[in-house]
């Protein structure tokens, strides 16, 4: 297979690329395309035998849930049942945008789309290019991230190509994705709501819209083998370049302290070693391959370049990663769940 990239600079004007796209999604055929968060690789919602051929691309286990994505609420009525007044006033607030909730489903969501639970996630995005494709596809649009499962996702169109080539007919190349992580999942079925998987929308923005919310454990930690997930980025090992990561925890001067000590002792052995810093610690760093993700102030920097950085240490070749953890506040909690999930929950306090 041919895998196709379509650049899409404004999707109303790229009348004829849309077309070609949305009409591929009505024939049951998989098509990678941007939102705001990460690329998604998409099918028909409602055609199980076509979201069967996500899995078979991204070679993704088929007991992790896929999150169905809408254009407009109408949709959203469709798919779901028993609307909580908390889950239309979140609707209200931040949709389009990055954040999924988790409903009851309908009987119009194939097993394969839900995992075989009676529940799925939906999220309105915002990227215009994703909601003209689900406006002219006509249908709703199941996607996880367009990766090769286990690998960082991506949020450009060339990382979609590199895991993808020859998988795929056709991606839609509409850019950066700028929030650079996955959606927040939000459990709705239980009577305070749940984060399962944080993401952009954070839980202090929640709050201040509805009140109490809780943060789901296993965030921050393994879930349990056999455990079943509602929510996609809780059971494996997920976002994980080809070079093993490590996290430093601690006070940013120690933690760099200790970095720069470690990439020392490593590179005795001729290892090349990657370093995942912030702007405020990389006036520490003498020997390594440092790149810094953002500012520790503003962690939606840390949360947008988090992905990309990875895939840039694969290109560069490192033998290993040594990545600065952040506070877990804000969308700093979006990057240590990710950080955490790459590393396989290796992390060193300092």
């Amino acid at each position: 297979m041919e895998t196709q990239v379509l650049k899409i600079e404004d999707p109303i004007r790229c009348r004829r690329e849309m077309a070609e796209a949305a009409e591929r999604i009505r024939r049951g055929e998989v098509v990678a395309f941007p939102t705001e968060t990460v690329y998604g690789l998409g099918a028909n919602a409602l055609d199980g035998k076509a979201v069967k051929g996500i899995f078979e691309a991204k070679g993704r286990p088929g007991d992790n849930p896929l999150i169905v994505h809408i254009e407009n609420l109408s949709q959203w009525d469709a798919l779901v049942t028993g609307i909580p007044e908390k889950a239309r006033i979140l609707a209200e607030a931040f949709w389009p945008g990055p954040m999924t909730m988790i409903l009851e489903k309908t009987a119009k969501i194939p097993a394969v789309v839900s995992a075989g639970l009676d529940t799925v996630g939906v999220r309105m995005p915002s990227h215009p290019v994703a909601r003209e494709l689900i406006r002219l596809s006509g249908v709703p649009i199941a996607a996880p991230s367009a990766n090769r499962s286990g690998r960082p996702s991506p949020t450009e169109a060339k990382h979609v190509l590199e895991d993808m080539n020859g998988r795929i007919p056709l991606i839609l190349d509409g850019g950066k994705a700028n929030v650079g992580v996955e959606s927040t999942v939000l459990d709705m079925t239980g009577e305070i709501p749940v984060i399962l998987r944080p993401g952009g929308v954070t839980s202090e923005m929640l709050e201040k819209v509805i009140g109490p919310v809780r943060v789901d454990p296993h965030v921050m930690k393994p879930i349990a083998d056999g455990q079943k997930v509602k929510s996609p980025g809780m059971k494996y090992k997920h976002y994980a370049p080809k070079a093993p990561v490590t996290i430093v925890r601690g006070d940013p001067d120690k933690l760099a302290r200790y970095v720069e000590q470690e990439v020392c002792r490593l590179q005795v052995d001729g290892k090349r070693i990657g370093i995942l810093a912030t702007d405020e610690t990389m006036g520490h760093y003498t020997a390594g391959i440092v790149r810094t993700m953002g500012s520790r102030k503003h962690p939606a920097q840390l949360a947008a370049s988090l992905f990309s950085l990875f895939r840039e240490m694969d290109h560069l070749g490192v033998d290993q990663i040594l990545a600065e953890g952040v506070e877990d506040h804000d969308e700093g909690l979006a990057v240590m769940n990710r950080m955490t999930r790459a590393a396989g929950f290796h992390i060193i306090d300092v």
